[in-house]
């Protein structure tokens, strides 16, 4: 009986409720907030700075661990880049292993590049950020980033 009497004296209000929750969705959505992104570096042409997009761990997708990132192209032409693999961990993946799956793989546009780095269940102190990039005359450039303390996850 109490449910009842409830529901009837509240109804309206928890519909209103109802109705602002995606007011709220649609405010977040619009405003997103990242980190900052890590000190940019000199790649070739490019200089790059990554940015993780949230501090979380990496998390499980398409049968591996994998770390969302965006890279802002400070200098250079994307459309120079044949392919591009992002890892973390304690060396550059081997540019075969990368190619078999479709995590790791850079892609985007010219006002930044998405990335679900591969990366093991836990970030390490010891582990680097690998990016691997290749131009169209097959030349390849490998940096590396240290993880920021605020970015690892233990």
């Amino acid at each position: 009986m109490f449910n009842s009497v409830f529901w009837l004296k509240n109804k309206y209000k928890l519909s209103g409720l109802i109705l602002i929750l995606p007011a709220i969705f649609l405010y977040q959505s619009l405003n997103p907030t990242f980190p900052p992104a890590w000190q940019s570096q000199q790649m070739g042409e490019f200089k790059i700075a990554p940015m993780p997009l949230d501090l979380k761990a990496p998390y499980f997708h398409h049968e591996a661990y994998v770390k969302d990132f965006m890279l802002i192209f400070e200098a250079g032409d994307v459309a120079n880049i044949r392919q591009g693999f992002v890892n973390i961990g304690p060396e550059a993946l081997p540019v075969e292993a990368m190619q078999d799956g479709e995590n790791g793989i850079l892609h985007g546009s010219r006002h930044g590049q998405h990335v679900h780095a591969i990366s093991n269940a836990k970030i390490a102190a010891s582990d680097k950020l690998w990016v691997s990039l290749q131009n169209w005359q097959g030349e390849w450039q490998i940096s590396q980033w240290a993880i920021p303390e605020s970015a690892l996850v233990m």
